[in-house]
């Protein structure tokens, strides 16, 4: 598998798995919407998940940038 094919495949992951936490959190927040900390934790929770995805990419991206 050549670099920019590695590159493409770990930044569709980080999609995939952000479209999956974005997918649990509705499938969730019927029961988390009727408690204000329930609430609470399923935002915190997805935000934080996509932005720790989301950093780990940026990580990727500054890797590929300093290589060449």
């Amino acid at each position: 598998m050549t670099r920019p094919s590695l590159h493409l495949l770990k930044g569709a992951g980080y999609l995939v798995s952000t479209v999956s936490v974005a997918l649990l959190a509705v499938v969730s927040w019927s029961s988390a919407s009727q408690s204000p900390v329930l609430t609470a934790c399923l935002l915190g929770g997805a935000a934080t998940s996509i932005v720790g995805m989301f950093c780990r990419w940026l990580s990727y991206e500054i890797e590929k940038r300093r290589d060449r």
